[in-house]
C-alpha cells in the first residue's frame, strides 16, 4: 500500500487525488488535508459567487473524495496541529497543494492605509472565507479603485457594482450582498499599467459587463491601437478587445454606476487623511518590448476604497524550501524534497485556469510513481489518526463535510443555492447538530 498526503483540498489538491487513483488502482490510499472544515479551497472562497457553473466541478471532487482510497481531514493546520516533517515520516509522499491565497503586496506610499484591501481578503470578504467574514470595505463612495487587467480584477468590479436582483441564483454571503446594496459607489475605475493589447481578461468575463442591469463600462476610444493592429492577437485575445472596442463606441446610458477602463495608468501613491480619499496615478507609455514607464503626467481619482488585483503568493511553511522571488515553494518540475512535492499554483505560481491543474496533478502523481519504488512501510492514515487524536484535534471527515452543506443549503435565501458558514465554530457546530 502507498500512502500520501496532499495538503491542500482545492483543485490541485483533488486533481493530485484523483490522478493518484488511476496511476496506483487500489493500492493507494490518500489523505487531503485542509486547515478549514470544508473542502474545495479556490472554488468555494475564490470563484466569484455568481459563476455557479465554474463551482459545478466541486461534484467531480466530491466522487473522488466519497471512494475508499481517498478521504478527507478538514480542520487540520498545518505547523500547527501537525508538521510536514511528521508527516514526510507518516507518509510514502507529501504533496503541498496550497494554492497562493495570500495577496502579493502593493508597493505604493499609502498601500497601508485603512480602504486598501487585497484582491484574495475583498473576494474572501464576499465568499464567505472565515479569514475575511470581518473585513467590512468602505463602500460609502462615491469612488473605488480596482488595480491589475485580469480577470480578478474584472470579478471585483463586476460584483461591486451588481444589484440585488442579479445576486439572485448565487451564493454570495449575506454579508456581503447586504453591504453592497448600502453602497454609495457610483464610479469603479479599473486602472491598468499598460494597454488594450496587454489585458488578461478573458472574453467572457468582459462580456458580462456589458449586461449588467445598473452599471456600464466605459473606454476611452483614444487608448484603443489601430483596428488592424488586433490581427496580431490571438483569437480569444481579439475577442476579448472587441467587447473593449464596442464599450468604446456604446458610451452613453443613464445607469447610475461607471466601470471606468483606465489604461497606461499606474497608482503612484494612496492618499488621506487617515483612512484612503484619493489615488495618484501616472500616466504611462510602452516601450517596443511592450514594457511601462512613467511619463510625469499625474491625476488624482477620488476613492473611498482600493482594490489591488496585482496576484498571489504562496505562504511559507517551515521546513519548506521556498522562492521568496516567485512567491511559490522552490521545486524542480514539483520536487521539493525527498518524499516532498509541490503541485498546482503552489508549484509554478499563479498561473493557468483550475483545468490546468489536472494534467499537473498527473504529471506529479506520475513522479511519485516513479520515485516510490516497490514496497512501503509507512503509517500512513493510521499514523496521521492516532497522532491528532493525541493532540485533540477535531476532526472534519468528508461526511461531516455534507451535514454542514446541508446546513447551509437549508439556510439559502430563495433562489440561492446556499447560505456559507463564515466562521469555523459555526461549521464544527453544523456537523454535529
Amino acid at each position: 500500500m502507498r500512502h500520501v498526503a496532499v495538503i491542500g483540498s482545492g483543485p490541485a489538491g483533488y486533481y493530485t487525488a484523483e490522478a493518484c487513483q488511476k496511476v496506483f488502482g487500489e493500492g493507494v490510499r490518500v489523505d487531503i488535508i485542509d486547515r478549514l472544515p470544508v473542502p474545495f479551497g479556490l472554488i468555494r472562497t475564490g470563484v466569484a459567487p455568481d459563476h455557479q457553473s465554474i463551482k459545478g466541478v466541486s461534484r467531480r471532487y466530491a466522487a473522488v473524495a466519497l471512494t475508499d482510497t481517498v478521504r478527507f481531514v478538514g480542520n487540520v493546520t498545518i505547523g500547527q496541529d501537525v508538521s510536514i516533517d511528521e508527516l514526510r515520516t507518516l507518509y510514502d509522499a507529501v504533496v503541498l497543494a496550497t494554492g497562493a491565497p495570500h495577496d502579493r503586496a502593493l508597493d505604493v506610499p499609502g498601500a497601508t492605509l485603512p480602504g486598501v484591501v487585497g484582491s484574495a481578503a475583498f473576494v474572501g470578504w464576499y465568499n464567505g472565507h472565515p479569514d475575511y467574514a470581518e473585513l467590512a470595505p468602505p463602500l460609502d463612495g462615491p469612488g473605488a479603485v480596482v488595480i491589475g487587467n485580469g480577470n480578478v480584477a474584472i470579478d471585483v468590479a463586476r460584483i461591486l457594482a451588481k444589484s440585488e436582483a442579479e445576486f439572485g441564483a448565487s451564493d454570495i454571503v449575506g454579508h456581503a450582498l447586504t453591504a453592497l446594496q448600502d453602497a454609495h459607489i457610483d464610479t469603479i475605475t479599473i486602472l491598468g499599467r499598460r494597454g488594450p493589447h496587454q489585458i488578461a481578461m478573458t472574453p467572457k468575463e468582459l462580456g458580462e459587463l456589458g449586461e449588467l442591469e445598473r452599471a456600464v463600462p466605459i473606454v476611452d476610444p483614444g487608448d484603443l491601437p489601430r483596428t488592424e493592429f488586433d490581427a496580431a492577437l490571438d483569437p480569444g485575445q481579439r475577442k476579448s478587445v472587441t467587447h473593449l472596442r464596442n464599450f468604446a463606441v456604446a458610451q452613453g446610458s443613464d445607469k447610475p454606476i461607471r466601470i471606468v477602463f483606465d489604461f497606461f495608468a499606474m497608482p503612484v501613491a494612496i492618499e488621506g487623511d487617515g483612512k484612503v480619499e484619493r489615488v495618484v496615478v501616472e500616466r504611462t507609455a510602452l516601450d517596443s518590448d511592450g514594457n511601462a514607464s512613467g511619463t510625469g503626467e499625474r491625476y488624482e481619482l477620488p476613492a473611498s476604497l482600493v482594490v489591488s488585483c496585482i496576484g498571489y503568493r504562496t505562504p511559507p511553511i517551515e521546513g519548506v524550501p521556498y522562492d521568496d522571488r516567485s512567491g511559490r515553494f522552490a521545486n524542480e518540475d514539483g520536487r521539493v524534497l525527498p518524499g516532498l512535492y509541490a503541485v498546482g499554483w503552489a508549484r509554478r505560481g499563479p498561473t493557468g485556469t483550475i483545468g490546468t491543474n489536472r494534467p499537473d496533478g498527473f504529471a506529479i502523481a506520475e513522479k511519485i510513481a516513479a520515485d516510490l519504488g516497490e514496497g512501503s512501510d509507512k503509517q500512513g492514515r493510521a499514523g496521521l489518526d492516532a497522532l491528532l487524536a493525541g493532540r485533540g484535534v477535531d476532526v472534519v471527515t468528508f461526511r461531516d463535510w455534507q451535514k454542514i452543506e446541508a446546513a447551509e443549503i437549508a439556510a439559502a435565501r430563495t433562489g440561492a443555492p446556499r447560505e456559507k458558514f463564515t466562521s469555523v465554530e459555526a461549521m464544527l457546530a453544523a456537523k454535529n447538530p
